[in-house]
């Protein structure tokens, strides 16, 4: 199985995003690997880790969540493996509810994400967004 981190869907996976937004209650697991040392795309110098980049991110995007009625339903932070192989973990997680591919859509189109995402950037290696659906 081949896995690659990314920061943003592909064209294809915004198209299936967008082929059907009306999906009624999905569930996003996002899959987090950070770098040791942040770096912002404008070059700015910083100590922070990847992780505190992210947090800068992370916090006030709970506000954001909110206003599209999504919401943080578990976080945390990935400390071993139990069964199967990888080459190596994620560092953490989250499970985020939306109350549709729509909301998604429109949280991560807004201006308050976009302002914010510089320190996802910064932060972030890479990460699997999996979306998931209660049967």
């Amino acid at each position: 199985m081949e896995v690659l981190n990314q920061l943003y869907p592909s064209d294809s996976q915004m198209d299936r995003l967008k082929s059907a937004p009306e999906s009624g209650e999905i569930h996003l697991l996002n899959l987090f690997k950070f770098k040791d040392k942040a770096e912002y795309a404008d070059g700015r110098k910083t100590n922070l880790t990847g992780k505190q980049a992210y947090e800068l991110y992370g916090q006030p995007m709970l506000k954001v969540l909110e206003k599209y009625g999504a919401e943080v339903v578990f976080y945390s932070d990935v400390t071993g493996l139990i069964l199967g192989q990888v080459d190596e973990l994620w560092d953490s997680f989250v499970i985020v509810k939306y109350p549709s591919r729509q909301a998604l859509l429109e949280m991560t189109s807004s201006e308050e994400f976009k302002a914010l995402s510089v320190h996802r950037e910064a932060g972030l290696a890479g990460q699997l967004n999996i979306e998931t659906k209660v049967p």
